[in-house]
């Protein structure tokens, strides 16, 4: 029997036909590409640590540069206390590597912040050791996250990335941009009577001599205030492990 290629049965069995072609054709590209989009992420996030201490290498390089430099993977608990420790090669199925945590998840998926893991890495660069901090949180239009290293004070700020899923181009944007990182380094957590302080993002500037603050980005006023809680909220967070550090 001849098939009426005019007909509408035709046309909607066509078009069904086409949307499984296509729909399996692609579900097929992403599945092979995931690995590869893995490894990516991996690289990213590896350039973004070791960037916060002042190591910039290509996403070949960053596997080798993070073993050299990453000497400690620490997850703790809400208060400080160490629940996991790893030094060896990152193995992608220890869920209880800190390179694993997913900081962003966590955020998004367990309300409760004393339930959370809270990732540290140690480094050791030039003699010097720096603590690195990975945080997260809400911007303007989504997330936003970074990562902060702390001198071996664990009170001054050595350098901080940042950066974001969805901010307005030219505005909050540019909180990936050096010269709105840059400023973080050498600020401190801690007052001069040693309560924490964080370190705040501020409209109309800082200040010379603001040893807690760093100038806001002109025109992204949500995003910095986003920047600020962040910093606040997650720095907070690793004062009594910072505090026992000392006090060791």
């Amino acid at each position: 029997m001849a098939i009426d290629k005019d007909s509408n049965g035709f046309t909607f069995g066509f078009s069904i036909a086409m949307v499984i072609v296509v729909g399996t054709l692609l579900a097929s590209v992403s599945l092979g590409l995931k690995p590869q989009q893995k490894a990516n992420q991996t690289q990213e996030k590896m350039q973004d640590i070791l960037g916060s201490i002042g190591v910039e290498c290509s996403r070949e390089e960053a596997k080798e540069q993070f073993k050299k430099y990453v000497t400690k993977r620490l997850v703790l608990s809400s208060n400080g206390e160490l629940t996991s420790e790893n030094t060896g090669d990152i193995d992608a199925t220890d869920t209880k590597d800190a390179f694993n945590v997913d900081v962003k998840k966590e955020f998004r998926s367990v309300p409760d912040p004393a339930a959370r893991n809270y990732p540290l890495y140690i480094c050791e660069k030039d003699g010097s050791t720096y603590y690195v901090i990975p945080m997260v949180g809400k911007g303007l239009w989504g997330p936003i996250w970074g990562f902060v290293a702390l001198e071996s004070d664990l009170n001054t700020v050595f350098g901080a990335k940042f950066d974001h899923k969805t901010e307005t181009p030219g505005l909050g944007a540019e909180i990936n941009q050096p010269f709105f990182q840059d400023p973080f380094a050498g600020k401190n957590i801690f007052n001069a009577s040693g309560e924490f302080a964080s370190v705040k993002v501020i409209k109309g500037g800082a200040g010379e001599g603001n040893m807690h603050g760093v100038d806001a980005i002109t025109g992204g006023t949500i995003t910095s205030n986003g920047v600020s809680e962040m910093l606040e909220r997650t720095l907070g967070t690793y004062v009594p492990y910072f505090k026992n550090q000392k006090a060791s």
